[in-house]
């Protein structure tokens, strides 16, 4: 009997790591979704302009998705502080959109790279993102 819960304990050993060695996949493509929406104001007149965004950030490997879920709140102070920046009119555009979106990646990028040692995110996507003319 002993032997049995010996080798039944031996056997649980060598099983982990296979698990673990599936779970960490560092070539895999994934996206982290930040929930929930991205909700504030932005603007520079006297009338507050409100915004919503939803954003994705795609990272290769579950490593960087489990580093990136560890920052989300970091993340999302950023992106917070970068859209509450934005000029009235700042959203309005395609174009617009498109710097905004480049200039809250570069940030997304410094900030991980600050806490982590090098950049985890390869690019970040708006799923949606309206914004109050």
């Amino acid at each position: 009997m002993k032997s049995l819960i010996a080798a039944l304990m031996l056997l649980g050993l060598f099983a982990a790591p296979v698990q673990a060695a599936k779970e960490y996949d560092p070539s895999k493509v994934l996206y982290v979704e930040l929930r929930p929406s991205l909700v504030g104001n932005y603007g520079d007149g006297p009338r507050p302009r409100f915004y919503k965004a939803d954003v994705a950030l795609r990272v290769t490997g579950t490593f960087a998705q489990a580093r990136l879920e560890h920052h989300q709140a970091l993340i999302r102070n950023e992106l917070i502080m970068l859209f509450a920046a934005v000029p009235t009119g700042g959203m309005d555009s395609l174009e617009a959109k498109e710097q905004l979106r480049q200039k809250a990646l570069e940030r997304i990028r410094a900030v991980i790279e600050y806490e982590e040692g090098y950049p985890l995110v390869e690019d970040l996507l708006f799923t949606n993102l309206i914004a109050q003319p």
